[in-house]
């Protein structure tokens, strides 16, 4: 399974955060990664739910910077998608250094357009645009 595979699973996984209580979210991601065909090696079952546990631990951080980020949006009133898509591609721009900016927001768009509404591309492209231009002018 390569970079791409893996981190659709871990969005797929961080999509359901906002439909079940944190306390039973271990369960569900064993639900998930038990009965995922896609995932063939127990070495990619690890690698999704450690990526998974690392974005929702930083998810308070997160939503605030895309809060932050977002006029006249909010991520109590973003798609669910997008908040995933978003929480994720963050995570990899701030968090992980193996991972350029630039392939986390094309990443990020890839996987908006393919769970996403029409123009979820370019929502999640705009606001991590915003979101890379910040952290440029804070270096």
């Amino acid at each position: 399974m390569g970079r791409h595979e893996q981190r659709e699973q871990v969005f797929l996984l961080l999509f359901q955060v906002e439909f079940h209580e944190p306390e039973s979210m271990p369960r569900q991601m064993r639900l998930f990664l038990e009965g995922n065909e896609e995932i063939s090696s127990q070495k990619d079952s690890d690698y999704i739910e450690a990526r998974c546990q690392a974005v929702r631990e930083k998810i308070p951080e997160i939503d605030k910077l895309i809060d932050d980020n977002t006029e006249g949006w909010d991520t109590g009133r973003m798609g669910k998608v997008e908040l995933g898509v978003l929480r994720l591609a963050v995570y990899e721009m701030l968090y992980d250094e193996d991972i350029p900016a630039g392939v986390a927001i094309d990443e990020a768009v890839e996987i908006a357009k393919k769970y996403g509404q029409d123009n979820s591309g370019g929502f999640v492209n705009a606001i991590l645009a915003k979101i890379l231009k910040l952290g440029d002018q804070n270096s």
